[in-house]
């Protein structure tokens, strides 16, 4: 059985940690170093980006993750965890900076903004080739999006024109995955649909062959 941590210092861990569970998985709670140990993966939730960002440093969680990431252990970053996990973001902050990824804070405005819409995901097909076509149902909470990604990054999401804040499709990527990381703007732990969890999943189990 595969272990997966979530961060555990702010945000809605707890929700992950109830999906993982409900597919049989052991979810550990991560808030210091040690607990890192004897993981197959880990999520970072959504939350107040800048909030973790300062206790993943007061809890000396941030250079054990950056290595990782660099070594290839698989991290999924929802939200602020996307946010956290982009190489540039506009503005100083700490983040981990391990994936090639332009993201923009808050790009849709305030809170009375978040919104939800249906994505198209062809990738979650190999994990759920019965729902072949079927989109995903996203919540967008003040969230962040993705304006320009890197070399070996893969695109997984766009928004729908009807929401996309920019003109450019390119500029409007809420989903994205470079190796073993994984980033969605959105929240999939908030929704009955748990497709991108098996998603990061696969990638945890194909990690430890």
């Amino acid at each position: 059985m595969s272990v997966i941590g979530v961060l555990a210092l702010q945000g809605d861990f707890q929700e992950h940690k109830e999906v993982l569970e409900s597919l049989g998985v052991e979810a550990r709670e991560v808030r210091l170093p040690q607990d890192l140990e004897g993981l197959d993966g880990m999520i970072i939730p959504g939350g107040e980006s800048t909030t973790i960002g300062r206790l993943m440093v007061e809890y000396g969680l941030r250079e054990p993750l950056r290595h990782m990431a660099g070594e290839g252990f698989p991290i999924w970053g929802t939200c602020a965890g996307m946010i956290l996990m982009a190489k540039d973001i506009g503005h100083d902050q700490l983040l981990l900076g391990c994936m090639d990824l332009v993201v923009e804070r808050n790009a849709f405005g305030r809170q009375v903004d978040s919104f939800e819409t249906e994505l198209e995901v062809p990738q979650l097909e190999a994990v759920s080739p019965k729902e072949k076509g079927k989109k995903i149902h996203a919540v967008f909470i003040r969230a962040p999006l993705i304006t320009s990604v890197g070399k070996g990054v893969e695109v997984l999401a766009r928004l729908p024109e009807k929401n996309a804040p920019r003109h450019a499709e390119d500029h409007n990527i809420v989903a994205a995955r470079q190796g073993n990381l994984l980033a969605t703007a959105f929240h999939p732990e908030l929704t009955g649909d748990h497709r991108f969890h098996h998603y990061f999943l696969d990638i945890v189990h194909q990690a430890k062959r």
